[in-house]
């Protein structure tokens, strides 16, 4: 059979990020962020930054560059540029036994030391969507003891695209797997495939867009009582986990907790916690 005479549109070949320009989007992006990429992870972030390549209507890893160097809406892509590049793998009561050291431990001694203000700070850093500092407020309002107390459960990501589903706090039976039953029919409205929160806990948490990298920003933060940063550490470098853990702890009161992923470590050479462990989980309380 003859081949077809009609005008075939040709594909344009995917962009390549050349050795050069991994490096400059490297160093910008951890100027930025503070995340690092290693040498061997050059198409690693080639495949993650093409689709922010189609969006921005670059052509060329170097002008996507540009663009972030540039463009008046840099800022804006910024934002969407570190959505892709991390993972948003989070859920409702994940690592419950990190939770259980949260009420069982942290929380009594907090009430402890705040037992005239009857006032307690939380920060969920690197919150996502919003699981989270959600799964923190529900124990709370679920706690009799704190019955009274005037509780602030603050609540941050640099991506205003993962606060925003947050703030609707509408999630998947997937995000939910793990909420008591009991508690999924008394706080969750929706079909089975998809339900959303009550909105009296989701009055319980106020979001923010704060970079953990951005060290002006995070010196607004002070007096907390206790900070979960799970599965963010992981992200950075020596020097900018230093750094991070550092304006952690001056937000933090005297003798305030910290809460890291299992599988990270604490970067405190100068010793300014104290490693505490509850059961199956580490607690870091500020020295």
């Amino acid at each position: 059979m003859a081949e077809s005479n009609a005008v075939r549109k040709t594909e344009m070949p995917a962009p390549k990020l050349s050795p050069d320009t991994f490096k400059q989007l490297r160093d910008l992006i951890y100027e930025m962020t503070g995340i690092h990429f290693q040498d061997n992870k050059t198409y690693l972030l080639e495949s993650r930054l093409l689709p922010r390549l189609k969006a921005c209507r670059c052509q060329t890893f170097e002008s996507y560059l540009n663009f972030l160097r540039f463009d008046a809406y840099r800022d804006r892509e910024i934002t969407e540029l570190y959505t892709v590049i991390t993972t948003n793998e989070t859920y409702f009561f994940r690592d419950e036994a990190q939770l259980d050291s949260f009420m069982k431990v942290m929380i009594p001694e907090v009430m402890k030391t705040n037992a005239q203000t009857k006032q307690l700070r939380i920060w969920s850093a690197a919150c996502s969507t919003g699981d989270e500092p959600y799964t923190l407020a529900l124990l709370l309002r679920d706690y009799p003891p704190l019955n009274g107390w005037t509780i602030d459960n603050l609540a941050t990501d640099i991506s205003e695209n993962v606060l925003n589903i947050a703030r609707t706090a509408t999630y998947s039976s997937h995000s939910l797997r793990k909420v008591p039953p009991a508690m999924l029919a008394r706080y969750f409205t929706g079909k089975k495939e998809e339900q959303t929160l009550v909105q009296p806990v989701k009055d319980m948490v106020r979001f923010m867009n704060v970079n953990l990298y951005d060290r002006p920003r995070l010196k607004l933060i002070r007096g907390i009582d206790i900070i979960f940063c799970r599965n963010c550490l992981i992200y950075f470098d020596e020097k900018a986990k230093a750094q991070i853990v550092s304006d952690l702890r001056d937000a933090l009161r005297p003798k305030g907790y910290l809460m890291i992923g299992f599988s990270e470590t604490l970067h405190d050479a100068a010793g300014h916690f104290k490693t505490i462990h509850a059961g199956r989980s580490v607690i870091h309380e500020k020295q």
